[in-house]
Protein backbone atom coordinates (compact mmCIF):
# COMPACT_ATOMS: atom_id res chain seq x y z
CA UNK A 1 0.00 0.00 0.00
CA UNK A 2 1.86 3.29 -0.95
CA UNK A 3 1.91 5.79 1.67
CA UNK A 4 -0.16 9.28 1.43
CA UNK A 5 2.61 12.06 2.11
CA UNK A 6 1.72 15.61 2.46
CA UNK A 7 3.65 18.66 2.48
CA UNK A 8 1.72 22.04 3.86
CA UNK A 9 3.24 25.34 3.16
CA UNK A 10 2.63 28.79 3.32
CA UNK A 11 1.32 29.37 -0.32
CA UNK A 12 -0.06 25.42 -0.93
CA UNK A 13 -0.73 22.52 0.76
CA UNK A 14 0.29 19.55 -1.19
CA UNK A 15 -0.05 15.51 -1.49
CA UNK A 16 0.61 12.46 -3.11
CA UNK A 17 0.35 8.81 -2.55
CA UNK A 18 4.01 7.57 -2.48
CA UNK A 19 5.59 4.76 -4.23
CA UNK A 20 8.53 4.15 -1.25
CA UNK A 21 10.27 1.16 -3.24
CA UNK A 22 11.05 3.69 -5.91
CA UNK A 23 10.55 7.13 -4.31
CA UNK A 24 8.01 9.40 -6.56
CA UNK A 25 4.41 9.99 -6.44
CA UNK A 26 2.48 6.51 -7.37
CA UNK A 27 -0.40 8.93 -9.07
CA UNK A 28 -0.26 12.94 -9.82
CA UNK A 29 -0.13 14.84 -6.72
CA UNK A 30 -2.57 17.52 -5.79
CA UNK A 31 -2.41 21.03 -4.43
CA UNK A 32 -4.63 23.00 -2.95
CA UNK A 33 -3.98 27.04 -2.01
CA UNK A 34 -2.97 27.39 1.50
CA UNK A 35 -6.61 28.96 3.35
CA UNK A 36 -5.82 32.75 3.95
CA UNK A 37 -6.85 32.26 7.02
CA UNK A 38 -4.12 28.87 7.67
CA UNK A 39 -5.23 28.34 11.26
CA UNK A 40 -5.62 24.42 11.64
CA UNK A 41 -8.75 23.85 11.45
CA UNK A 42 -8.75 25.28 7.96
CA UNK A 43 -5.83 23.49 7.12
CA UNK A 44 -7.30 20.43 8.53
CA UNK A 45 -10.11 20.86 6.08
CA UNK A 46 -7.78 21.30 3.07
CA UNK A 47 -5.58 18.26 4.55
CA UNK A 48 -9.10 16.15 4.59
CA UNK A 49 -10.43 17.00 1.54
CA UNK A 50 -6.90 15.52 -0.02
CA UNK A 51 -7.21 12.30 2.14
CA UNK A 52 -10.62 11.57 0.50
CA UNK A 53 -9.00 12.43 -3.01
CA UNK A 54 -6.80 9.71 -2.54
CA UNK A 55 -8.78 7.13 -0.72
CA UNK A 56 -8.90 4.31 -3.44
CA UNK A 57 -5.12 4.13 -3.24
CA UNK A 58 -4.30 4.87 0.32
CA UNK A 59 -7.15 3.29 2.43
CA UNK A 60 -9.42 4.95 4.82
CA UNK A 61 -7.60 4.52 8.28
CA UNK A 62 -3.63 4.09 6.97
CA UNK A 63 -1.08 6.61 8.34
CA UNK A 64 -0.35 9.88 6.69
CA UNK A 65 2.72 11.94 6.57
CA UNK A 66 2.97 15.78 6.88
CA UNK A 67 5.51 18.02 6.74
CA UNK A 68 5.03 21.69 8.22
CA UNK A 69 7.28 24.62 8.10
CA UNK A 70 7.59 24.69 11.91
CA UNK A 71 9.68 22.37 14.57
CA UNK A 72 7.57 19.58 15.46
CA UNK A 73 8.73 18.54 19.04
CA UNK A 74 7.06 15.24 20.03
CA UNK A 75 4.41 16.05 18.02
CA UNK A 76 4.09 19.80 19.65
CA UNK A 77 4.78 23.36 17.76
CA UNK A 78 6.57 25.16 19.77
CA UNK A 79 6.22 28.56 17.22
CA UNK A 80 5.84 28.72 13.54
CA UNK A 81 6.22 31.58 10.98
CA UNK A 82 4.76 31.01 8.02
CA UNK A 83 1.08 29.99 9.38
CA UNK A 84 -1.14 31.29 11.49
CA UNK A 85 -0.40 32.34 15.11
CA UNK A 86 -2.30 29.61 16.61
CA UNK A 87 -0.44 26.65 15.63
CA UNK A 88 2.17 27.97 18.24
CA UNK A 89 1.76 25.81 21.61
CA UNK A 90 -0.25 22.83 19.45
CA UNK A 91 -0.47 19.69 20.27
CA UNK A 92 -0.46 19.10 16.59
CA UNK A 93 -0.17 15.59 15.93
CA UNK A 94 -3.43 14.86 18.19
CA UNK A 95 -5.09 17.50 16.59
CA UNK A 96 -4.59 15.99 13.20
CA UNK A 97 -5.39 12.58 14.15
CA UNK A 98 -8.69 13.90 15.78
CA UNK A 99 -9.74 15.63 12.99
CA UNK A 100 -8.87 13.10 10.40
CA UNK A 101 -9.59 10.44 12.11
CA UNK A 102 -6.51 8.27 11.19
CA UNK A 103 -2.60 8.40 12.54
CA UNK A 104 -0.60 11.12 11.81
CA UNK A 105 3.00 11.70 11.58
CA UNK A 106 4.22 15.18 11.89
CA UNK A 107 7.67 16.41 10.46
CA UNK A 108 9.52 19.93 10.10
CA UNK A 109 9.66 19.95 6.25
CA UNK A 110 12.97 20.25 5.84
CA UNK A 111 13.96 17.38 7.98
CA UNK A 112 11.12 15.52 5.30
CA UNK A 113 13.17 17.00 2.33
CA UNK A 114 16.37 16.04 4.11
CA UNK A 115 14.95 12.34 4.66
CA UNK A 116 14.02 12.62 0.81
CA UNK A 117 17.75 13.50 -0.47
CA UNK A 118 18.88 11.09 1.81
CA UNK A 119 17.09 7.90 0.48
CA UNK A 120 16.54 8.90 -3.02
CA UNK A 121 18.04 12.00 -4.13
CA UNK A 122 21.57 13.64 -3.63
CA UNK A 123 22.42 11.63 -0.61
CA UNK A 124 21.65 8.64 -1.45
CA UNK A 125 24.08 5.79 -0.31
CA UNK A 126 26.07 8.49 2.42
CA UNK A 127 26.86 6.60 5.40
CA UNK A 128 28.32 9.63 6.86
CA UNK A 129 26.59 12.90 8.52
CA UNK A 130 24.65 14.66 5.62
CA UNK A 131 23.46 17.90 6.45
CA UNK A 132 20.36 19.59 3.86
CA UNK A 133 20.25 23.06 3.98
CA UNK A 134 17.25 24.80 2.21
CA UNK A 135 18.56 28.62 1.03
CA UNK A 136 14.76 30.04 0.44
CA UNK A 137 12.91 33.00 2.85
CA UNK A 138 15.05 31.87 5.49
CA UNK A 139 17.52 28.65 6.11
CA UNK A 140 15.98 25.62 6.52
CA UNK A 141 18.18 22.61 7.85
CA UNK A 142 18.18 19.21 8.45
CA UNK A 143 21.04 17.00 9.93
CA UNK A 144 21.16 13.23 8.89
CA UNK A 145 23.05 10.19 10.11
CA UNK A 146 23.25 6.78 8.35
CA UNK A 147 19.87 7.34 7.29
CA UNK A 148 18.34 8.54 10.79
CA UNK A 149 17.17 12.02 10.73
CA UNK A 150 18.28 14.25 14.11
CA UNK A 151 14.85 16.44 14.26
CA UNK A 152 14.43 20.01 14.48
CA UNK A 153 18.17 21.12 13.90
CA UNK A 154 17.33 24.82 13.32
CA UNK A 155 20.75 25.74 11.55
CA UNK A 156 19.86 28.73 9.88
CA UNK A 157 19.73 30.53 13.31
CA UNK A 158 23.37 30.19 14.31
CA UNK A 159 25.16 33.11 14.77
CA UNK A 160 27.36 34.37 12.67
CA UNK A 161 29.37 37.87 13.28
CA UNK A 162 26.61 39.33 15.55
CA UNK A 163 24.10 38.00 13.10
CA UNK A 164 21.18 35.18 12.54
CA UNK A 165 22.81 33.52 9.77
CA UNK A 166 19.29 33.36 7.64
CA UNK A 167 18.86 37.15 7.98
CA UNK A 168 22.58 37.61 5.96
CA UNK A 169 22.37 34.13 3.94
CA UNK A 170 19.49 33.46 2.50
CA UNK A 171 17.93 33.76 -0.99
CA UNK A 172 15.78 36.03 -0.13
CA UNK A 173 17.99 38.37 1.24
CA UNK A 174 20.39 37.97 -2.11
CA UNK A 175 17.33 39.24 -3.92
CA UNK A 176 16.18 41.63 -1.71
CA UNK A 177 19.87 43.56 -1.37
CA UNK A 178 20.29 43.00 -5.06
CA UNK A 179 23.48 40.72 -4.66
CA UNK A 180 25.18 39.24 -7.60
CA UNK A 181 25.70 35.23 -7.19
CA UNK A 182 29.60 35.40 -6.82
CA UNK A 183 28.87 38.07 -4.00
CA UNK A 184 26.31 36.40 -2.42
CA UNK A 185 28.79 32.85 -2.48
CA UNK A 186 31.79 34.54 -1.07
CA UNK A 187 30.40 37.30 1.34
CA UNK A 188 27.46 35.34 2.57
CA UNK A 189 27.76 31.91 2.03
CA UNK A 190 31.21 31.22 2.61
CA UNK A 191 31.06 32.21 6.13
CA UNK A 192 28.09 30.09 6.92
CA UNK A 193 29.29 26.86 5.58
CA UNK A 194 32.63 27.28 6.90
CA UNK A 195 31.00 27.41 10.37
CA UNK A 196 29.04 24.55 9.86
CA UNK A 197 32.21 22.52 8.59
CA UNK A 198 34.17 23.52 11.79
CA UNK A 199 31.03 22.95 14.48
CA UNK A 200 29.41 19.02 12.53
CA UNK A 201 32.56 17.91 10.33
CA UNK A 202 29.77 16.42 7.68
CA UNK A 203 30.08 13.91 4.89
CA UNK A 204 28.11 16.19 2.79
CA UNK A 205 26.01 19.32 2.40
CA UNK A 206 23.29 19.22 0.36
CA UNK A 207 21.72 22.53 -1.03
CA UNK A 208 17.97 23.13 -1.45
CA UNK A 209 15.74 26.02 -2.30
CA UNK A 210 14.30 27.20 -5.83
CA UNK A 211 18.06 28.59 -6.16
CA UNK A 212 19.53 25.59 -6.01
CA UNK A 213 18.54 24.90 -9.88
CA UNK A 214 21.37 27.68 -10.37
CA UNK A 215 23.95 25.63 -8.18
CA UNK A 216 26.24 26.02 -11.12
CA UNK A 217 26.22 30.17 -10.36
CA UNK A 218 27.57 29.50 -6.57
CA UNK A 219 28.74 26.42 -4.92
CA UNK A 220 31.62 26.22 -7.30
CA UNK A 221 32.93 29.86 -5.77
CA UNK A 222 33.00 28.41 -2.30
CA UNK A 223 36.14 27.09 -0.74
CA UNK A 224 35.50 24.02 2.05
CA UNK A 225 36.64 21.06 2.68
CA UNK A 226 33.25 19.24 2.52
CA UNK A 227 32.03 18.21 -0.56
CA UNK A 228 28.98 20.46 -1.26
CA UNK A 229 26.29 19.22 -3.97
CA UNK A 230 22.33 20.31 -5.24
CA UNK A 231 19.40 18.81 -4.16
CA UNK A 232 17.77 16.27 -6.79
CA UNK A 233 14.08 16.03 -5.25
CA UNK A 234 13.06 19.60 -5.67
CA UNK A 235 9.35 20.07 -5.64
CA UNK A 236 9.14 16.01 -4.57
CA UNK A 237 10.93 16.11 -1.65
CA UNK A 238 8.21 17.31 0.95
CA UNK A 239 5.61 14.96 0.06
CA UNK A 240 8.27 12.05 -0.36
CA UNK A 241 10.01 13.24 2.93
CA UNK A 242 6.65 13.02 4.67
CA UNK A 243 5.85 9.75 3.66
CA UNK A 244 8.75 8.26 4.41
CA UNK A 245 8.84 10.01 8.20
CA UNK A 246 4.92 8.18 8.34
CA UNK A 247 6.25 4.98 7.01
CA UNK A 248 9.52 4.98 10.12
CA UNK A 249 6.62 5.73 12.27
CA UNK A 250 4.72 2.52 11.04
CA UNK A 251 8.18 0.23 11.48
CA UNK A 252 8.85 1.97 15.13
CA UNK A 253 5.39 0.94 16.42
CA UNK A 254 5.14 -2.33 15.11
CA UNK A 255 9.18 -2.71 16.65
CA UNK A 256 7.70 -1.63 20.10
CA UNK A 257 4.42 -3.43 20.32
Amino acid sequence: MNILGIDVGGSGIKGAPVDLEVGDFAVPRLRIPTPKKSSPKNVAAVISEICDNFADQIGTDTRIGLTIPAPVVHGKVPFIANLHESWAGLEAAKFFEDQLARPVTLVNDADGAGLAEVYYGAAKGNEGVVIMTTLGTGIGTAIIYRGVLIPNAELGHVELAGHDAETRASSAVKDREGLSYKVWATERLQPYYSHLEMLFSPDLFVVGGGVSRDSDKFLPLLDIKTPIVPAKMRNRAGIVGAALAARDANDHQRVSQ
